[in-house]
């Protein structure tokens, strides 16, 4: 059987530059490449996107500068796929993609690039905001919310949106009266579609209301997850230690073994 001649793999050097590495992802999808990753289209790639942005972001909850360069570098391989897809399709290339991002760049910077003034952060934050209101061009003010998004971070961005087009509480207090309609209603649900939409309800007041007190929902409840499972396997190890079954273990005990756990944790 004759030998396969295989393509030559870059060289150390040349794989720390974006083009070898563009040059890299061509060749795993041609005709001498991988046949996974020519077998790959937009659509097969989704998940990865969102499972590759979601580690990129746990590296950062975690302050792992190791990992999240890592994770980084996973998230770029999908931007590089979906772009060497689109140009075998000759739907758009990746100068195409470059210039798009730094157009809007431009667009969205005059005080950088032209005469308008913004001092501070909230200054830019509030021109961005004029100006994609004009890109808009009268569509919604919900036009370009990704529906993918998280639950929470879905709720408050459409949240925000709807504020900035001025449909918003007045006060911080009505936020919360808000809060407690909604928590009122769900205590009086009796079916369960009229509890999950109840749920439904107060979760999104909810987010709404600690968008009033500047704390990123999604955030702070990804945050309170992780901190419950670290003392949740403290918990586990506490009763393995004692030789009790938490599921027929009193509730008494369980919530000494939690404080337990807490003292352990600080």
């Amino acid at each position: 059987m004759a030998n396969v001649r295989r393509p030559q793999a870059p060289t150390e050097r040349q794989l720390r530059t974006f083009a070898a590495l563009r040059r890299l992802v061509a060749m795993l999808r041609g005709p001498d490449g991988c046949p996974w990753d020519r077998a790959q289209s937009h659509e097969s790639l989704r998940h990865y996107l969102t499972e590759e942005a979601s580690e990129a972001l746990e590296a950062l909850d975690a302050d792992d500068p190791a990992r999240l360069k890592e994770e980084l570098g996973d998230l770029l391989l999908q931007i590089l796929l979906h772009t060497q897809i689109a140009e075998e399709a000759r739907e758009f290339r990746m100068s195409d993609v470059i210039e798009s991002i730094g157009t809007k760049l431009v667009r969205r910077h005059p005080h950088v690039f032209g005469e308008a003034l913004a001092e501070t952060p909230g200054a830019v934050v509030e021109q961005w905001e004029d100006l994609k209101r004009r890109e808009r061009n009268g569509a919604s003010a919900l036009t370009g919310v990704p529906a993918s998004l998280p639950a929470l971070s879905h709720a408050q961005t459409i949240q925000r949106r709807a504020g900035k087009a001025g449909f918003e509480w007045e006060s911080e207090e009505q936020a919360w009266a808000a809060l407690d309609e909604e928590l009122r209603e769900l205590r009086e649900a009796k079916t369960l579609e009229e509890r999950r939409d109840e749920a439904g309800d107060a979760l999104f007041a909810l987010a709404n209301l600690v968008r009033f007190l500047d704390v990123e929902a999604e955030e702070a409840l990804r945050s309170t997850t992780r901190g419950f499972s670290r003392l949740f396997r403290r918990v586990e190890e506490l009763a393995a230690e004692k030789s009790q079954d938490l599921r027929e273990t009193d509730l008494e005990t369980k919530l000494s073994m939690w404080e337990e756990a807490k003292k352990q944790k600080t």
